[in-house]
């Protein structure tokens, strides 16, 4: 009688080392580790073990976590079952956590994977196996702990004798063969820093100084070999840098300065100006009222779409606490929206009334902690507040009924910090304005602009197939689709009713400017003027800006 035939075993060997200590050579560990797994695979032939020809080598990983490429690879394929038995030297070389030990065998029993050491014997199945194997785990954790230790005191020592053990570069230095160099052009970039920041006294003002003079940040190159793109300055790093005593030839650890064994960078008299300055713009945070509890953090934006984070400014022991748009704090102000600063009191206060409000019907008492259960994102829009709200039956999941029946709330709001300069913002018009038919009109033909210049951008019709389907003239078709070119501001004025009565698309393509800054400055001119003196409504005229006529030409 034949034997049965056994079911293939899909096996994979897992190598790892700590170090990258003489990886460079022909036969390493891995390959040790990686032969003795080969042999042993090969004596279970009769098992029907068969290797699997990926390799899973993690070389200078620490056991210590399981954030490990192949390790990972490893993961994923026993996830996809395309594994069956997991094949390493020792166990801990898999891991040296008892807590990363578990969740791998918790992984391994759910998608039917054995675990073999080779050096090792034992048997997962049986609770002594269990057992054996934790006190094992419990021995590699315990070395890892005595190694970090070892690891931590020589560090400190190399400390104190001013030597670099590693770790992120600071701009102008480089490392060769374990030794920095100064790299010459980035340590002008650096003195540079430094006496500017001197001589303008702020970060924010260092930021834009650098700008002006067309100094950009310099990508940073891992050791992992990713490269880090800085697309601006950023105040937290501008000012970690100019605290950096490394550029002075030291080296700090733990609150202790000691003298280093690399060059310096900056000159002492001007670092120390540098820290006087820094010293200067502190603001001693001693404070009589309490902080606000920020309960907008993360849902409030401006306009623009940036996030508005909490902040503060301390007069005469008192704090005020307002959001800044992110724009402004990482220094591109130009992206910023319309309104860059408000108050956080009267900024929460309008919310939690609103939400009031809509709920009062539900009984429902709005506080500050049930603000994130109903509100998914507010938006500061000049003369508006938006506040938007979970879909209907999103919140209340445990009740029968939902507790939001609307999806938007809209106010008016004015800020009690100043709009942003340079952006037109139209007032509300006391006069005639727009009605509801002439608004939804021009929405819709904006919509319409829009959706004709994203089809012939994507190639995907002309302006031709466009006037043949539908049905308009191909002169007039070309006017009207110069309004998804039309300014953001102009469109929200437009959708909450701030627009004048006389504002139609035919005024509004005539000459359009390409500038947004320029169509909001006449719009809000004629805002302004209709504002300071409306005229009975039989005599309102239809509005056609001055600065859009003078590009017509006059017909005989």
């Amino acid at each position: 009688m034949k034997a049965p035939l056994q079911k293939p075993q899909r096996c994979a060997i897992y190598t790892r080392k700590s170090t990258d200590h003489n990886l460079d050579l022909a036969f390493n560990s891995l390959d040790a580790q990686r032969e003795a797994c080969e042999a042993y695979i090969k004596s279970q032939a009769h098992e029907g073990w068969r290797l699997v020809p990926d390799r899973l080598d993690d070389g200078a990983f620490s056991g210590a976590s399981l954030d490990r490429p192949a390790l990972q690879a490893l993961i994923e394929a026993i996830k996809a079952r395309r594994i069956d038995v997991v094949v390493v030297y020792k166990v801990d070389r898999l891991t040296r956590s008892l807590a990363d030990f578990a969740k791998l065998v918790e992984l391994f029993d759910a998608h039917d994977v054995s675990f073999v050491s080779v050096t090792q014997s034992f048997n997962t199945t049986s609770s002594m196996g269990r057992l054996t194997l934790n006190v094992l785990l419990s021995f590699a954790q315990f070395e890892r702990e005595v190694i970090g230790e070892r690891v931590r005191d020589k560090i400190a020592a190399s400390k104190r004798k001013g030597i670099w053990v590693g770790g992120p570069l600071a701009l102008g230095y480089r490392s060769v063969d374990k030794k920095l160099e100064v790299v010459t052009e980035e340590a002008a970039l650096v003195r540079i820093i430094f006496e500017t920041y001197v001589r303008v006294g702020s970060i924010r003002a260092l930021i834009a100084e650098l700008k002006a003079q067309g100094l950009a940040p310099l990508d940073r190159q891992l050791t992992s070999g990713r490269k880090i793109v800085a697309a601006h300055w950023r105040p937290g790093p501008l000012a970690h840098l100019l605290k950096n005593r490394f550029y002075v030839g030291e080296v700090a650890y733990r609150g202790e300065i000691h003298k280093g064994e690399h060059e310096a960078i900056v000159d002492r008299p001007l670092f120390e100006a540098a820290q006087a300055r820094l010293a200067a713009q502190a603001v001693v945070r001693t404070t009589a009222n309490k902080a606000s509890s920020s309960f907008l953090k993360g849902l409030l934006f401006d306009d623009a779409g940036n996030a508005m984070s909490p902040s503060h400014a301390n007069k005469k022991g008192v704090r005020y606490c307002y959001y800044v748009s992110q724009a402004i704090l990482q220094g591109r102000a130009a992206e910023a929206g319309s309104v860059t600063r408000v108050s956080a009191p009267d900024v929460e206060g309008r919310v939690l009334e609103a939400l009031q409000a809509s709920h009062r019907a539900d009984g429902l008492q709005v506080d500050e902690a049930i603000v994130r259960e109903l509100v998914t994102r507010v938006v500061v829009e000049g003369r508006h507040l938006v506040v938007h709200l979970h879909q209907p039956g999103e919140i209340g999941a445990a009740s029968e009924e939902p507790v939001a029946t609307a999806t938007e709330l809209r106010m008016p709001y004015t800020p009690s910090l100043k709009l942003r300069k340079g952006v037109a913002h139209a007032p509300p018009v006391s006069g005639p304005a727009l009605d509801p038919q002439s608004r939804e009109k021009l929405l819709r033909a904006i919509a319409r602009a829009r959706g004709w210049h994203d089809a012939m951008l994507a190639g995907t019709t002309s302006l031709d197939d466009i006037a043949k389907s539908e049905g308009l003239a191909e002169r007039y078709l070309r006017r009207l689709v110069l309004l998804a070119f039309l300014s953001p501001a102009i469109i929200r004025a437009i959708a909450d009713g701030s627009a004048p009565a006389t504002l139609t698309s035919s005024n509004l393509t005539d000459s359009l400017p390409l500038s947004w800054a320029e169509q909001e400055r006449v719009f809000l001119t004629h805002c302004r003027a209709q504002t300071a003196s409306t005229p009975p409504a039989s005599e309102v005229r239809r509005w056609r800006p001055p600065h859009f006529d003078s590009g017509r030409k006059t017909r005989t």
